[in-house]
């Protein structure tokens, strides 16, 4: 009678146990139809209200794809809904899908170092300023360098040195570009502007070429962009515009080619720069309308000035793909490096660039990655990143979440910040990444 009492007991243990294991496990599961229920109404209405117009999503784990959904139209035509298959210009989401990738790679393998400096690799930097700038620096934007330099208005002029742009409309300024106004009389730069292909010149739009000599000019302005001590946060592209240098001259590849070895062994395929050169203009989702320097609706060349100098393909920006190919990136990366079992990156570079290196510095960022001071929105593990474009995306390797959101608000004009207004991208983060399902 003892022995089967004992064995009754066990076996309610065992069961308690189990259920409790059971309903744990329930409350992790992500309900993927109340959440679907929350993405349509965020959706819905930032169309409704010109956010943008048109967008893809993905929510997913390390393991599955729970919520994969496109919304609206590639412009305010509404002709064309957009598929899975259309790529969005990623903006500087480029800077971790393909130059800090290409870094982490390179890392890896031993190729390159972080603490490697840029005038030991790259022989211009050698005798200026930046020549003792690491690629650690770059990555954390802890150079000291200034946010931007705009090449491109160096190319550009006024046959009676008017301003190239002016604050009020007038007969003059006719036309927007952002919230200024462009002068109708500009003239390009014969010396290193072609309207038609020359010999060894660098397309830098579908009627535009560029003499490789301007590239000396781009290197000199860099090399004295140096405005703010070493050490200090100031997120700038020009970082990226000299790791992309670094990568490049350590493996004697171009920044292309070497992302595209990743997205190879990655088995993804709608991702790239310059996407005219592998996917067809139909399924590019248009930027803005240039009325300043291109003249015309971007559509299939990269939106980012910087990164169109350099003939679409930068360390900045350049880079287009759809949700669906930046997801596999999402998962190996929160499998530690790991996907469908081919170790692509290692483990602890993987976790080394997504956490905070300067935090006790109260510099929070990543190396390379997007991280933020915990907040409402983001928590201390966060990692990412986001594109001018209306482009976002984030994961969590301790809940094993990521949200992808593409979207081109920029269409028709940059000016059109609804989205950051509302706190878009990080709401939906927010919902997903607490678990609340």
């Amino acid at each position: 009678m003892k022995r089967i009492t004992v064995s009754i007991l066990f076996g309610l243990l065992m069961c308690f146990a189990t259920g409790c294991k059971s309903l744990k496990h329930h409350k992790r599961v992500f309900d993927t139809v109340q959440n679907e229920v929350y993405i349509d109404s965020m959706m819905y209405n930032a169309l409704e209200k010109g956010f943008f117009p048109g967008a893809q999503i993905i929510v997913g784990s390390k393991d599955s794809i729970f919520i994969s959904k496109n919304y609206g139209y590639h412009d305010y035509s509404k002709q064309e809904p957009v598929t899975t298959e259309d790529v969005y210009d990623l903006a500087s989401m480029s800077k971790i899908l393909g130059a800090t990738l290409v870094a982490m790679r390179l890392v890896g393998e031993n190729k390159i170092k972080l603490d490697d400096k840029l005038g030991d690799v790259v022989s211009f930097y050698k005798q200026t300023a930046l020549a003792d700038l690491t690629l650690f620096e770059l990555l954390t934007h802890t150079s000291g360098l200034k946010p931007f330099i705009t090449f491109y208005q160096s190319l550009l002029s006024t046959p009676d040195g008017l301003p190239l742009l002016s604050p009020e409309q007038s007969d003059d300024y006719p036309n927007l570009f952002g919230d200024m106004y462009v002068n109708k009389h500009i003239v390009y730069d014969s010396k290193y502007l072609s309207f038609e292909p020359k010999e060894n010149y660098v397309q830098i739009y579908k009627n535009m070429w560029l003499n490789p000599e301007f590239y000396d000019k781009v290197n000199d302005d860099i090399s004295l962009a140096l405005t703010r001590p070493r050490g200090e946060y100031v997120y700038s592209d020009l970082n990226l515009l000299l790791a992309k240098q670094m990568l490049e001259a350590k493996t004697g590849m171009t920044l292309d080619v070497l992302a595209k070895e990743n997205f190879s062994d990655l088995g993804i395929s709608q991702i790239g720069y310059n996407p005219l050169k592998w996917t067809s203009e139909q399924n590019v989702i248009p930027t803005e309308i240039d009325n300043f320097f291109r003249k015309d609706t971007l559509k299939g060349y990269v939106h980012d000035e910087a990164a169109a100098i350099l003939g679409g393909v930068s360390g900045n920006a350049g880079l287009f793909a759809n949700a669906t190919s930046i997801s596999v990136i999402c998962q190996m990366l929160l499998d530690k490096g790991k996907y469908q079992g081919k170790q692509v990156l290692k483990p602890k570079v993987v976790r080394r660039f997504t956490k905070s290196p300067l935090a006790k510095k109260g510099i929070y960022r990543g190396i390379g990655f997007d991280k933020r001071k915990p907040n409402e929105f983001y928590g201390k593990k966060d990692f990412g990143h986001t594109g001018y474009t209306g482009t976002f995306f984030f994961m969590n390797p301790d809940t094993q979440m990521f949200v992808i959101i593409l979207t081109n608000r920029v269409h028709p004009t940059r000016t059109n910040r609804l989205m950051y207004e509302d706190d878009f991208g990080p709401k939906i983060w927010k919902h997903i990444n607490a678990l609340k399902h």
